[in-house]
C-alpha cells in the first residue's frame, strides 16, 4: 500500500500534463486545473493501485485508468456543487469552482474533464487495445446512467418525498459505490485476474462503497469542518436523506461496523489466492478517516 500512495502524486500530475497537451482554451484548463488540485484525497486512484498491488501486478500500468477515475470524481464534484445541485460554496476547504469562475465556465470545466478523462485512457499505448476499450467500457459504466448519474437523480428525487433505508441503499449503490467499485474492476481488467478473484473483489468493493457512504453521512454531522473542508450539516438542511436520517446516529455507526466487518470477512476468503494486507488498510483507512 505504502507504494500505492506514493503514486497518489503522479495521477494529478499526469491530468495536468494530458491537460496542457490538449489546452486550447486557457479558461478551461484553468478552471479545470483549480478543481483537479484542491487537495481531494485520492482514494479512487489509492483504491485501483492497491487492487493491483494485491493481484502482483506493476502499478505503473494503472495511471492511465486511475486517472481518468480521478477526473470522473472531479468532474462530478463540481457539477454537484452546483446552484441546480447541491448549491455549495465550499469543497475541500477552497471556494467551489463555479465561486471562482462562473457557473458556465464551472459547468464546461466539469465536460471538459469527463470528456478527457476517455481520452487519458485511449493514448495509453503501454494497455492494449482489448484492456483500454474493457477500461473505458467499465468507467463509461460506473460514471453514466447505470451508475452515478442515475445515483445523483435518484438523489435529487428522493428529496421530494419520503425514502425508505432500502431506496437509499439503491441511491447509493449507483451514486458513490459505482465509482468505487471501478477502480477494482479497472485493477482486474489490468491484472488479467481470474473470474473468482474479480468477483470476490467486485463484491469487496461494493460493501466498501456502503461503508464509505456511511461514514461520509456520519462526518456530516460530527466531522471538523477544518479538517473536512466541507460545512457540517448540511445534508440535513437541504433535507437529504442519509444513514444517519434514517437509522440515527448510533445506528449508522452500527450499520458501518456491519460493513467494516463484511469486508475483511470477503477478505478472509481471499487470502490464499492474493495478498490482501493493503485491501485491509484500505477498509480501516475507509471506516476510521476524519475527512
Amino acid at each position: 500500500m505504502e507504494n500505492s500512495i506514493s503514486y497518489i502524486d503522479k495521477v494529478k500530475s499526469h491530468i495536468l500534463v494530458h491537460l496542457k497537451t490538449y489546452q486550447h482554451s486557457e479558461t478551461i484548463y484553468n478552471a479545470s486545473k483549480y478543481s483537479v488540485e484542491a487537495g481531494g484525497k485520492g482514494l479512487r486512484p489509492l483504491l485501483l493501485f492497491t487492487a493491483l498491488e494485491a493481484l502482483n501486478t506493476d502499478i505503473s500500468k494503472g495511471l492511465s485508468a486511475a486517472s481518468a477515475i480521478e477526473m470522473i470524481h472531479t468532474y462530478s464534484l463540481i457539477h454537484d456543487d452546483l446552484p441546480a445541485m447541491d448549491n455549495d460554496d465550499l469543497r475541500r476547504g477552497k471556494p467551489t469552482n463555479h465561486i471562482i469562475f462562473g457557473e458556465g465556465t464551472a459547468i464546461l470545466a466539469g465536460d471538459n474533464l469527463l470528456n478527457e478523462s476517455f481520452n487519458v485512457i485511449a493514448k495509453d499505448k503501454e494497455l492494449s487495445a482489448e484492456i483500454r476499450i474493457k477500461l473505458v467500457e467499465t468507467i463509461a459504466t460506473a460514471s453514466g446512467q447505470a451508475g452515478m448519474i442515475s445515483g445523483q437523480m435518484l438523489d435529487i428525487e428522493a428529496e421530494e418525498r419520503p425514502t425508505s433505508l432500502d431506496e437509499l441503499e439503491t441511491i447509493h449503490a449507483y451514486k458513490t459505490g459505482a465509482l468505487i467499485t471501478a477502480p477494482v474492476t479497472a485493477a482486474c481488467i489490468i491484472a488479467e485476474a481470474v473470474p473468482e478473484v474479480t468477483e470476490s473483489l467486485q463484491n469487496f468493493s461494493e460493501v466498501i462503497g456502503v461503508l464509505f457512504q456511511i461514514k461520509d453521512d456520519i462526518l456530516d454531522i460530527e466531522g471538523n469542518p477544518k479538517i473536512t473542508g466541507k460545512n457540517i450539516g448540511s445534508d440535513a438542511k437541504k433535507g437529504k436523506v442519509t444513514y444517519v436520517s434514517e437509522l440515527g446516529l448510533e445506528g449508522a455507526k452500527t450499520a458501518l461496523q456491519q460493513k467494516e466487518t463484511e469486508a475483511y470477512r470477503i477478505l478472509d476468503s481471499l487470502d490464499e489466492l492474493i495478498e490482501t494486507a493493503g485491501l485491509r488498510k484500505i477498509v480501516q483507512m475507509f471506516a476510521e478517516r476524519d475527512q
